[in-house]
Formats: C-alpha cells, structure tokens, sequence
C-alpha cells in the first residue's frame, strides 16, 4: 500500500525546456560589472565554468552543493567590495531569469490535490544549486507550495540523486519508513529512477526532458511505470 508520492523538481513537475545558462550568468554578472561588458562576459563564463564542474563532480560523486559556492569558485572575477545590495539585485536578476523559464506544470496542482485526497503524503527531493527560498517563491507563486508536506533540496544536503541518503532524506521529511511504500517520478533514469530503485522505492519515468549528452549517465534500470502526462498519475498508481 502506498503512503507517499516523492516528485522530481525539473523536468518533472516544471515541464522540460533547452534554457541558455549563459545568459542566466550574464544577467547576473552585467549587474554587478555595470557599464564593464568585458569584465562581465568574463565572470559570466567563469560561472558558468564552475556551475558546470559542480555539476559534473555530482555526477561523478553525488556531492550536493550550492548557489553560494558556484559564486565562490568564480570569485577571482568578481568586482571586489561589492556593496550588499548590488549583490542582492544581481541575485534578484539570476533568480527572475529562472523563474521564467521554469513555471510549475499546470497540471501539478489538480493531481496533487488529488493524491492528497487519497491521504497520501507528498513530497519534493531536487538536485538543485538554488536555496530553498527560490522554490518555495517559486511553488508559492503557481499555487502548490501548500500541497506539499516537505520538499527536499539537496542545496541543503551532502548528496545529490541517486546517492542512497538523499531519497532516504526525503523519505524522513515526509515521515515514510518502509521504501517499499514510496513512489518516486522523475525524469532522468540515472537521478531518479535508479536512485529510487537503489533503495526500495517503486519509480515513475516521465520521459519528457532532452536531457543534454553531457549530462546522460547510461544505467541498466527499468522504472514500474512510464507516464506521459502528469494528469494520469493518479489513475496510475491507485491499484499500487
């Protein structure tokens, strides 16, 4: 019998889009290099650089990390004495640039008004750089932060998906103890279905997202279900 639905973030609940990190950098970097484009275009690319060996190292080790150390290891092109409030509008910039490109699905809200009928728990566990204000703006904004019981960013975590802790710290958050009655839906085989799986988890492919090569990690694992459209959820697993 199932107790808890545990949701990827991106790519999952806020559909899939080929976004332009660059320019997300940019916005940020021309905020706090203001009238200097080439001192910008170089802390941008050095941004850039570091968020992409972040990720890269989680990949590879499932390290966890965060907004605040991508900014750290790009600081050598940083303006120095930045004043606090130049730093937080070009935060604000980075954060709006987002935030566009990544609205909530619409079809989020109905479905997980409906597993909450059923008395399910419901949950939330990213792999994500951005601190837990940003998704909780972000949820608030599209209507659904209040649906959830806990959301999980591994921002505040050691590890990223698919290491073992970061779903059993999901699983903790929505006060589930036995893996076999989590459902897990995500995106990415690797991340998601073979992090669930690693750990009891039933997994839920939505096979939606253009997941760039870079990023692909080939794994032999096979989710319990593949779902199309978010709406059929709860049809789907309510013999589970």
């Amino acid at each position: 019998m199932i107790e808890a639905v545990i949701f990827d973030w991106g790519g999952t609940l806020t559909p899939w889009k080929t976004i332009d990190n660059l320019e997300g950098w940019r916005l940020l970097a021309e905020v706090l290099h203001d009238g200097d484009t080439e001192r910008a275009a170089a802390l941008a690319d050095a941004l850039l650089a570091a968020e992409d060996a972040r990720w890269a190292a989680a990949r590879e080790e499932h390290r966890a990390f965060t907004l605040e150390q991508v900014l750290a290891d790009a600081a050598d092109h940083h303006p120095a004495d930045v004043p606090a409030e130049v730093r937080e509008s070009a935060l604000a910039t980075h954060r709006e640039f987002w935030f566009g490109q990544m609205p909530t699905d619409p079809e989020a809200g109905p479905v997980l008004a409906a597993l909450r009928e059923r008395g399910l728990k419901l949950g939330v566990l990213s792999s994500t750089s951005w601190p837990r204000e940003w998704h909780e703006e972000r949820f608030r904004t599209d209507g659904v932060l209040h649906l959830f019981d806990a959301c999980v960013w591994s921002s505040e975590l050691e590890w990223t998906k698919p290491h073992p802790e970061a779903f059993r710290a999901a699983m903790d958050a929505v006060g589930v103890d036995d893996p076999g009655r989590c459902v897990y839906v995500g995106d990415r085989p690797y991340d998601d279905i073979s992090g669930a799986k690693g750990v009891g988890m039933r997994a839920v492919l939505v096979p939606h997202s253009d997941i760039p090569v870079v990023q692909q990690v080939p794994v032999d694992v096979h989710p319990d279900a593949v779902l199309h459209r978010l709406a059929d959820l709860p049809d789907l697993i309510a013999g589970w």
